[in-house]
């Protein structure tokens, strides 16, 4: 079994890796959709969700997997609320790709629509809000 300090390296890793990923989709790839001319557009998003799971979905399930070991390894008090605020916020994150950024891309894969577009970019907000606030934890638990 990994110690609490590999654990937490790696957790820190997927954690910052996601971080990195969730800001540059919010700010240059999702806004750029509205720019595939139509005739594209299908292939280009059938391609996006193909490529993009292949990046996203390993650290994600490293960053589950870890803040839950970090909940049960948790030392103190402070530690055992860091823990739970974290894995909450990996809910927050997995319930907010499944319940609201996954229904629009699906929709968005049929065709651009305007207002699909701008609910996946405000929505996906929760999620960058999200991740950005696990950065700051997997540093605290890295120190």
């Amino acid at each position: 079994m990994l110690s609490v300090q590999a654990t937490s390296l790696i957790h820190f890793v997927a954690t910052w890796t996601m971080v990195g990923v969730i800001w540059f989709v919010q700010v240059v790839h999702y806004p750029l959709f509205a720019r595939v001319s139509g005739s594209e557009y299908r292939d280009y998003m059938a391609g996006h969700t193909r490529m993009t799971t292949w990046i996203v979905g390993p650290p994600m399930l490293i960053e589950a997997s870890t803040s839950a070991l970090l909940v049960l390894r948790a030392s103190s008090d402070v530690e055992v609320f860091v823990a739970w605020v974290g894995l909450a916020l990996v809910a927050v994150i997995w319930m907010s790709t499944w319940l609201l950024q996954v229904p629009r891309h699906r929709a968005l894969s049929d065709g651009f629509d305007p207002r699909t577009h701008a609910a996946l970019v405000s929505t996906n907000w929760i999620r960058t809000i999200a991740w950005s606030l696990r950065g700051f934890l997997a540093v605290w638990w890295l120190v």
